[in-house]
């Protein structure tokens, strides 16, 4: 049937068709292995025990082209019911729009709380795909029900449950963070859009407290797919081991595009247009940051520096001045700095002063700490000094007046139109930083201070979209121009850059042992330039390591072994200690455990059981006001014994680092160190043996991935100390030791 036969039956008999289906394209290489890897690992479970339930996580960054290899994995699965649940309600558009317009998936059903379509009346023989938030899930009346509307998704067999970006209990703090600039409402309303709301006990439920989405998701299906960009908790966890993931990461993505051209010559590489990243940080004059100078290493505080108040055409800059200094600075243009160039013969590659960035600046994004910065910048970059800035056109997103999530959308395309003749600042404070693809975006400047790895590149990629013309000149449907072969980001806080991007390549590689060859990995697709106010030097994965390490504080480390993820307090490794003996005597053993009273694990196992009967109940039929009240009481009381439980247990962990600063052995493995040479000083200061640690960790009480990692900073973070003071802790040593590996400190220097 043609479109246009298709259209005009749609509009005679009133009946929608499910799209076009006129795409023929084939999955990329590493979609086909996504799809056998898992397609695999679910068959090899189900033929040890047919009535398993296996999870897969797929790790894979933006253009991946998850939607689409998720209906390939279900259509080799042969399955008719696929369940797809999201944590952004905002990406439901390209799950119908692949299911509607390839060839592949001709006859299947798509539905969702839009369609107008009976789900209970589809018919059985195609297979459907229903889209639906995790409030469709979890939405219940005040009596605990599920809402009748959502009944019969939990009566349906489901053959695939997916997670879409998941982000294992981190999108709270995530949209949190992104949006914190803005004011108060509008941050609501766009962490509302963003993320879906109602997630706060889920959030504790899986993060702190390990339990696992079926104990609140009531319904049942065959298999689970986890999709994420940024599961760095479910990595560091373990939660999900080697065979359980797919990844397809950053680097991936441009290791496969280096390694088509070189083996295909000639040909149209599929990943070409998809730009590398580059990290320019930059080392501000003293003067400027003595003005704004913060936390324990006196680090260029972003936040501080655009520090702003006033709306609209009113708001000023704290330290105006200051920032119009800055301004000078990044166009080449600050007379002091000027001097001391002409004595070097050097004039460093500042974003808006070299011939070689400027191209890449014509449409760039900068992220700033509020609102009123936002407008302060706008405002100073209009004023007449400022003749060099009065060439873009500045376009601030920020605020209620900029519109709620794609709503701020449109003036920015507006201003830059095709991108070839205009030039334009976007100043946003969250908008924009996710969800959506401007491909004439090229730069990023980072102009506030953010906390986590996974805000830095989640904003970061936002000018990683490709830009290209597909058949430039009319005369070839494969010949395609790239436009933007690489994009930037510039940061004017090294340290904190640098550790951004250390923690990103190793949260990306949990798996391998030594973190410098997991950051080594990341910069050998991502470039790092600093300036440290006189050159500009590439700096390497050991580099950036020791800059990251030595701007880590004392409390930072510490911090790492009071971390929820060193320990697992889950039913399932409360009975494993509840089952043996010798586990329970040990963990008695612990500081401050008797103080917990007797049998708690059986108390916390039996309230989880009990609670759970008392939540199936609530499915079936409304509960009286003694029962929801003990519902409430019953779960408030095994929460906090299970928090305690859990704060027994890192008190212990925090136990290791004094154990480590006090033995003398540096090259062996730490358990190497506890069993064979100083056990008698590991009991002293822990107050348990080395056979009641060893059991523990057996029976996965202890995370030792997540162990490893906070070794390997004490020790770095030891040595580095030592080292500022002219001491080398331990001579001629050539490995560190962590929990259960060892790791060559020099690659030259291995034995």
């Amino acid at each position: 049937m043609s479109p246009r036969h298709d259209r005009l039956t749609e509009l005679r008999t009133g009946k929608a068709f499910t799209g076009t289906h006129s795409e023929t394209f084939e999955m990329r290489a590493e979609q086909r292995a996504a799809v056998e890897k898992t397609h695999a690992y679910f068959h090899s479970i189900w033929k040890e025990d047919m009535h398993a339930v296996p999870r897969f996580l797929w790790n894979a960054k933006m253009r991946f082209g998850k939607t689409f290899t998720t209906y390939q994995l279900a259509r080799k699965l042969g399955a008719k019911r696929v369940l797809v649940v999201t944590f952004k309600p905002a990406v439901e558009d390209a799950w119908q729009t692949d299911i509607e317009s390839h060839v592949d998936f001709e006859g299947w059903q798509y539905l969702s709380r839009h369609s107008d379509s009976d789900p209970t009346k589809i018919s059985a023989k195609k297979p459907l795909v229903y889209f639906g938030s995790f409030q469709d899930l979890l939405g219940r009346d005040d009596a605990g029900n599920i809402k009748p509307k959502n009944e019969w998704l939990h009566q349906v067999k489901w053959d695939l449950v997916v997670f879409d970006e998941y982000h294992f209990g981190a999108w709270r703090e995530t949209a949190k963070e992104l949006f914190e600039g803005e004011e108060e409402a509008v941050a609501k309303r766009e962490a509302k859009l963003e993320y879906a709301a109602g997630l706060e006990g889920v959030n504790e439920d899986l993060t702190v407290l390990s339990e696992k989405e079926t104990e609140f998701l009531p319904i049942t299906t065959k298999a689970y797919l986890y999709l994420s960009g940024t599961p760095f908790k479910a990595l560091a966890t373990g939660e999900f081991i080697e065979e359980q993931i797919f990844n397809w990461t950053y680097t991936d993505e441009q290791r496969a595009k280096e390694e088509f051209g070189v083996e295909n010559p000639g040909k149209s590489n599929p990943y070409g247009a998809l730009p590398q990243m580059r990290l320019l940080t930059y080392q501000m004059p003293d003067e400027l940051v003595v003005i704004a100078s913060a936390g324990e290493f006196d680090e260029f505080d972003l936040n501080a520096f655009f520090e702003a108040s006033g709306t609209s055409a009113k708001a000023q800059f704290k330290h105006k001045s200051d920032v119009q200094k800055w301004l000078d600075i990044i166009r080449g243009g600050y007379a002091p700095k000027a001097v001391e160039q002409l004595k070097t013969g050097t004039r460093p590659p500042f974003p808006y002063s070299d011939v070689r960035l400027l191209p890449y600046l014509q449409h760039s994004f900068w992220f700033l700490p509020n609102v009123a910065a936002c407008h302060a910048m706008a405002n100073l970059l209009a004023e007449k000094q400022n003749v060099f800035w009065l060439d873009y056109d500045v376009v601030v997103a920020a605020g209620a007046t900029a519109g709620i999530g794609l709503d701020a959308l449109p003036p920015v395309r507006e201003a830059i139109g095709s991108g070839f003749d205009s030039k334009t600042i976007t100043l946003s404070c969250g908008k924009l930083t996710t969800g959506v693809t401007v491909p004439q975006w090229s730069s990023i400047l980072m102009l506030r201070n953010l906390k986590s790895p996974e805000t830095y590149f989640q904003s970061a990629f936002r000018v990683q979209s490709p830009w290209s013309i597909k058949n430039p000149n009319g005369d070839d449907p494969h010949a395609e121009e790239i436009l933007k072969p690489v994009c930037f980001m510039f940061d004017f806080a090294p340290t904190r850059a640098l550790r951004q991007l250390s923690e990103y390549g190793i949260g990306l590689s949990p798996n391998e042992p030594n973190p410098e060859n997991a950051v080594k990995d990341l910069v050998s697709f991502l470039p790092v330039l600093a300036y440290d106010g006189a050159n500009m030097t590439q700096i390497d994965a050991g580099g950036i390591l020791d800059i990251a390490m030595a701007g880590t504080s004392a409390t930072l480390l510490a911090r790492k072994w009071e971390s929820a993820l060193l320990v697992n307090v889950d039913n399932d490794t409360l009975r494993r200690i509840l089952e043996n003996p010798e586990a329970m005597a040990a963990v008695e053993r612990i500081e401050g455990w008797r103080s917990l009273g007797d049998n708690v694990l059986e108390t916390i196992i039996n309230k989880s059981e009990k609670l759970k009967e008392l939540k199936n109940k609530a499915k079936e039929k409304d509960l009286s006001a003694k029962e929801k009240k003990q519902l409430t009481d019953e779960e408030k009381e095994f929460k906090s014994k299970r928090k305690l439980v859990q704060e027994k247990l890192i008190k212990f962990a925090t136990r290791i680092p004094a154990f480590m600063y006090l033995t003398d052995f540096r090259e062996n493995t730490l358990q190497d160190v506890i069993t064979k040479i100083e056990p008698d000083l590991f009991e002293t200061v822990t107050g348990l043996t080395v056979k009641d640690f060893h059991l523990l960790v057996r029976l996965k009480v202890f995370n030792t991935e997540q162990m490893n990692q906070a070794v390997f900073a004490f020790r770095r973070y030891e040595d580095a100390s030592l080292r500022y003071t002219g001491i080398e802790s331990h001579e001629g040593l050539t490995h560190y030791g962590l929990y259960d590996t060892v790791v060559a400190r020099d690659s030259r220097a291995v034995r």
